[in-house]
């Protein structure tokens, strides 16, 4: 039996359900001949860690009480008198990480998992890569940062994935990835990675006004708790850097051109959200209508979208035909055309739900099951 010690940093949504996925998936890892062994999980209060690192790990009811505690909004240090385990607060945490992936790394190997939204977690990441151990991410924000710490991370590529980070559960850099590896070179990416704003964009070519799209894309669900996080466009830009950086431009989040949908006198620092659903949007509503009545005199579509084109990375509304997969897109599903020598004329299309706590814990889920070749 293979077995995979991992340490899960994050157990907000994703990190829940990838602790759910990991125990509703025993019976199949075990015919695989694969254990995933949690032995540490942490939120941004605590980290617990199993008392005997190289011999236990927490046990599937003690881990499906700690996704229940989380659901209730409650901390994992709840749990910490269950005489499981070992708790240690933030910031103490990082540095017992490190010391666990100090004293697994030359033994048995270890799993870090990142399931935070948080950029202080690159330093931590750096240390374990560099001590022998294997990184998963759903984090963005480690690989966009500095060019500096990009590349420090990715000094050892084969101990690092993070599929999650662009488009969820899609293989979006895995497909990337072998095209790179097989000498095709990528011309052109041209991609709807927001469910919320592929959402936004269908709707209002149907002629629906924004404000009425955005407040019914929150009532749904499917925006931040201020849709301007989605609005604004810097989670598509950061998916757009991973990708670029991928390909192999060394650039930062500031050669990014970044279109946001509302002004900056609409930002969360002058306007509320209750004041910018009520009387923002509306002030919205008839520009964005008379780009989709243009573009449709043209016989295109609008769609938020990123753009990576040679030294170019660009992020906004564009302006498709409205035969291409793009312009077919309708709801929330991430679609990315991939331009290369092979494929050319007819681009290669990744297209699928591209969001969602579930679909993007299964993402971090195959990404762990994926290195179990670099573990004895």
């Amino acid at each position: 039996m293979k077995t995979i010690p991992l340490i899960l940093m994050g157990c907000g949504g994703v990190g829940s359900h990838l602790l759910q996925h990991i125990v509703s998936c025993r019976s199949l890892h075990s015919l695989q001949g694969l254990l995933l062994r949690v032995v540490g999980v942490g939120d941004s209060k605590s980290l617990m860690v199993v008392d005997d690192l190289l011999n236990k790990g927490l046990d599937d009811n003690f881990l499906l009480e700690l996704c229940r505690l989380k659901h209730a909004g409650e901390s994992i240090s709840k749990l910490a008198d269950s005489g499981h385990c070992h708790v240690f607060a933030h910031p103490e945490s990082q540095g017992k990480i490190v010391e666990i992936a100090s004293q697994l790394g030359k033994k048995s190997g270890l799993a870090f998992v990142d399931c935070t939204a948080s950029s202080g977690t690159v330093s931590v990441l750096k240390q374990v890569v560099d001590m022998g151990c294997c990184v998963v991410m759903a984090n963005k924000k480690p690989l966009t940062s500095t060019m500096e710490d990009y590349e420090n991370l990715m000094k050892y590529p084969r101990r690092i994935r993070h599929e999650s980070t662009v488009g969820a559960g899609l293989p979006v850099i895995a497909s990337l990835n072998r095209i790179i590896s097989s000498g095709d070179p990528v011309h052109r990416i041209v991609g709807s990675l927001s469910g919320t704003l592929g959402y936004v964009m269908s709707e209002v070519e149907d002629g629906k006004p924004l404000s009425q799209v955005v407040r019914a894309a929150k009532s749904l669900g499917y925006t931040e708790p201020d849709p301007r996080d989605d609005l604004g466009g810097m989670d598509v830009a950061r998916k757009a850097l991973i990708l670029a950086r991928i390909l192999g431009r060394r650039i930062n989040m500031d050669s990014i051109q970044v279109e946001s949908l509302y002004p900056k006198e609409m930002g969360p620092d002058v306007m509320t959200v209750d004041d910018f659903l009520g009387r923002g949007l509306l002030l919205l509503d008839n520009d964005i209508q008379e780009r989709v009545e243009k573009a449709a005199s043209n016989g295109n579509v609008l769609r938020y979208v990123c753009v990576i084109e040679g030294p170019r990375c660009k992020v906004g509304v564009q302006e498709l035909p409205k035969n291409s997969a793009l312009g077919r897109l309708r709801g929330s599903d991430n679609v990315l055309e991939v331009y290369t020598r092979c494929y050319s004329d007819q681009p290669l299309v990744i297209q699928g739900a591209g969001a969602g706590n579930d679909t993007t814990a299964a993402g971090v889920l195959a990404d762990i099951v994926d290195i179990q070749d670099l573990f004895p």
